[in-house]
């Protein structure tokens, strides 16, 4: 890319005075100081020497396709190369500009180099003309050379019009397409073209050129000016010549940098700063005065915003330890400033708040209400400080280690909570997990509920204590009351110890976290044991074999042994068996009639077929319908399991999948 910059170029008075101008008026910066040769391009060097060199081997295609950002130069490159195809010295690399044809094309008023708006001329009835013409041979030039802008906007039915002609044109033809969108053009046109893809320009070559045209128009400019508008530009020579052009009509001899910010709406970079760093401190209110300030002196929010976004990629290019010559918004002698705001931030800051940044943006272009948002996303991103100590919270209780909550620091931000002041003393410290009380816990600042309420305790240790005390409780109510002992296993860990009278309250709870079917299969268990060394054996009876051996797959298997491992809080050894007085008479549970039925037919050779291949599952068994002669048969409504077992008979059972 350095290599663009150096790009040979003739002087802008040449360029100004070799550019055709009315009779009357005035041509403004962006058209005087058009390029009008190869040379002349500007960060577009790759595209010129491959066109020169078609140009010097006579491979010249029938078809290109000029692709690129608005302002980069593919209607000027399309005129350059129809000059050097049509002048009267050439074909030629470096076409004269002074004769007749080459003047005329630079004015855009060759009878043999149609300029068409795809925009305008869009529809069928234009391309129709157009396969019309082109059997005509050119009045005066070599070539006739059609140029349509904005292609892409052409109609599906006026492209299937073109592809016969663009695919075997007259020999004195030649086709030049220009489209900002290249994703919207049919694949059967781009595979007739050559297609090029023009590059956005470097702000330093923006720069370059803005430094020579403003030579030619003796006037000077304070520093920093050209570089604020190549920044604004985005990589758009045109839209730099077009901002320079405000600021000649603005200015008389010198453009100062006042007057960009009071003419473009644009934000001086020492506020930007000030934001960053209050926003970094936390500071919300002192946020809020500087944005107001900014938009009271003439700033745009959405500009505004746009900015600090830019001025924050800098500081997280700094903070990744990239160099200060990335910047693009922030000088470079300024690294050392930004490298400290960025270290305030820090990474997962900087990240976060340009996500928010983004989306604002993207809101903000079809709403009324703009300066709102911007206010909204800035007070969000100040607060960003809380959230990341919420989700330092939430990764240490769902780890489990509650311990390590001690190394939270004492006073940090905490969460509204709703508990009941008789459920717990006002205390300091750290947060607890969710409260059970009446009143639903809120968030602060419209973030998201994190589950933590902010109820203060006296010292980590209370904290800790409290935090067993709650964890041990919520695991009470899931196993029943009583029927869990406990026991530490670790700092923070706890380990529930299997017990014949607890088996099937844990059971229960393994296969429903499961779920699915191999949840529907494990629930038909007979019996529950504890063997030697803490394995658990889960017993089927001999006629729920299918059952078994579905809980027994490897990756059935592998989810019991996880389900089981994460609720009692160390591995146990699973194991499912079929007896046929089923097993162990230690804890049982007894199938509904309902139930057993449901699993009585899965043992029919049909239906279990159906449950491999298909992945499918009896949820309800419906009675046979005993219809009067000569009448429809009405639907049978749905019935429950245990229903529909009772009113059985010896008919084929309906199943729904």
């Amino acid at each position: 890319m350095a290599a663009r910059s150096k790009q040979k170029q003739e002087s802008p008075q040449s360029v100004a005075e070799s550019q055709p101008r009315p009779s009357s008026g005035y041509l403004v910066v962006a058209r005087r100081y058009r390029p009008q040769t190869f040379d002349e391009l500007v960060g577009q060097e790759h595209v010129a020497t491959a066109l020169k060199n078609a140009i010097k081997t006579g491979r010249i295609g029938h078809a290109y396709l000029f692709t690129g950002a608005r302002g980069v130069g593919k209607t000027s490159t399309a005129r350059i190369f129809s000059k050097a195809l049509n002048c009267v010295k050439g074909p030629t690399t470096e076409p004269c500009n002074q004769c007749d044809i080459c003047r005329s094309i630079s004015a855009g008023e060759d009878i043999d180099v149609l300029e068409i708006d795809g925009a305008s001329n869009r529809g069928i009835e234009e391309i129709r003309q157009l396969r019309q013409n082109v059997v005509v041979r050119p009045s005066r030039a070599r070539f006739k050379i059609y140029i349509i802008d904005e292609v892409h906007m052409l109609t599906k039915e006026a492209f299937n019009a073109l592809l016969k002609t663009l695919e075997e044109p007259p020999e004195h033809v030649k086709f030049i397409f220009c489209t900002t969108e290249p994703n919207k053009v049919p694949v059967t046109i781009l595979s007739r073209c050559q297609r090029f893809d023009f590059a956005g320009i470097e702000s330093h070559t923006i720069v370059a050129r803005l430094k020579q045209i403003l030579e030619a128009e003796n006037i000077s400019a304070e520093a920093g000016v050209l570089e604020l508008l190549a920044q604004r530009a985005g990589g758009s020579m045109r839209d730099a010549q077009s901002l320079l052009e405000q600021l000649l009509a603005f200015a008389d001899k010198e453009i100062r940098l006042q007057d960009v910010f009071d003419l473009l709406g644009m934000t001086r970079s020492d506020v930007l700063e000030a934001l960053a760093e209050s926003a970094a401190d936390g500071n919300v209110g002192r946020v809020v005065e500087i944005f107001h300030q900014a938009i009271t002196e003439g700033a745009d929010p959405a500009l505004l915003l746009e900015q600090f976004l830019t001025f924050l990629r800098d500081c997280m290019v700094a903070e990744v330890g990239s160099s200060s010559q990335l910047f693009l918004t922030a000088q470079t002698e300024d690294g050392q400033r930004v490298q400290q705001i960025a270290r305030n931030w820090g990474l997962p800051r900087l990240l976060a708040a340009m996500q928010i940044l983004d989306h604002t943006l993207a809101r903000m272009r079809a709403v009324t209400y703009d300066r709102v948002l911007a206010e909204l996303a800035l007070v969000r991103i100040s607060r960003l400080g809380d959230l990341l100590h919420v989700h330092h919270l939430v990764d240490i209780l769902k780890s489990g280690q509650i311990e390590s909550l001690q190394q939270i620091v004492v006073g940090a931000p905490t969460i509204a909570s709703g508990r009941s002041q008789s459920a717990s003393p006002p205390q300091t410290g750290t947060v607890l997990p969710r409260s059970t009380g009446s009143h639903p816990s809120r968030s602060p600042e419209g973030l998201p509920d994190a589950g933590f309420p902010a109820q203060p305790l006296a010292n980590s240790r209370q904290a800790i204590e409290s935090a067993k005390q709650e964890v041990a409780l919520q695991r009470e109510k899931a196993f029943g009351a009583g029927s869990v002992k406990t026991e530490a296993m670790e700092p923070g860990g706890h380990v529930t110890q299997l017990t014949p009278d607890n088996l099937a309250a844990v059971w229960k709870h393994v296969y429903e976290s499961v779920g699915g079917m191999a949840a529907d299969h494990a629930k038909a268990y007979h019996n529950l044991h504890l063997e030697d060394g803490g394995k658990l054996v889960v017993t089927f009876r001999k006629d729920q074999k299918f059952s078994c051996d579905y809980c027994s797959r490897p990756e059935n298997q592998e989810k019991f042994n996880r389900a089981l491992r994460q609720i009692v809080g160390h591995p146990v050894k699973l194991d499912f068996v079929v007896s046929e007085d089923g097993g162990g008479a230690t804890s049982s549970r007894p199938v509904t009639a309902g139930e057993r039925s449901l699993f009585d037919v899965l043992q029919e050779p049909m239906i279990r077929k159906t449950v491999e291949i298909f992945g499918a599952r009896p949820v309800a068994i419906l009675p046979p319908t005993k219809k009067p002669v000569d009448q429809p048969a009405e639907t049978p409504p749905e019935m429950e399991v245990g229903e529909a077992a009772d009113s059985m008979e010896d008919e084929s059972d309906d199943f729904e999948d």
